[in-house]
């Protein structure tokens, strides 16, 4: 089979396989990401306000968030376990547009990237922030959620073009 016309994540059989990442060079390697949700006017105010029932949003999303890049591999069928090293999310409020920007970067040495896992790790913080606020707002919307910039590894820098 020609390796530039298959696809890496399956056999010879055409069945599903995890890609070996054994030869590779362990690197160091962050991966950023981000998304936003957006709600109405007054779920908002009530974030800032810390007047949700559940408790404090952000600082629950936040911990969700890492909870969810930890494991990635568990959710996302051929990505590999990894040894993260680090995992830090933002939060932006954006009273204007009615919404929160969320930023999650993630870093790790290793054999392969982790967009995946800061890619789960900010759906993860949108749908905490949606579970929380939910008994107020059910047409909050998670959004965009986008890699904008991964280092490390083979294939060098990527960076989001605005």
């Amino acid at each position: 089979m020609n390796q530039e016309n298959s696809f890496t994540h399956m056999n010879e059989s055409g069945r599903p396989r995890m890609v070996d990442v054994g030869t590779k060079e362990d690197t160091k390697r962050k991966a950023t990401a981000c998304g936003y949700i957006y709600m109405a006017e007054h779920t908002l105010k009530k974030i800032i306000e810390g007047q949700i029932k559940k408790g404090d949003v952000l600082n629950v999303a936040q911990t969700a968030g890492i909870m969810g890049a930890k494991k990635t591999s568990e959710i996302i069928p051929m990505c590999h376990l990894l040894m993260l090293t680090g995992v830090d999310i933002d939060f932006e409020i954006d009273e204007k547009n009615n919404r929160i920007c969320i930023e999650a970067a993630v870093t790790t040495t290793g054999k392969t990237g982790v967009e995946m896992e800061a890619l789960t790790a900010v759906s993860t913080c949108a749908l905490t922030v949606y579970d929380m606020c939910k008994s107020i707002d059910k047409e909050m919307e998670i959004s965009d959620i986008k890699l904008i910039k991964k280092t490390g590894g083979k294939s060098g820098t990527f960076i989001k073009e605005k």
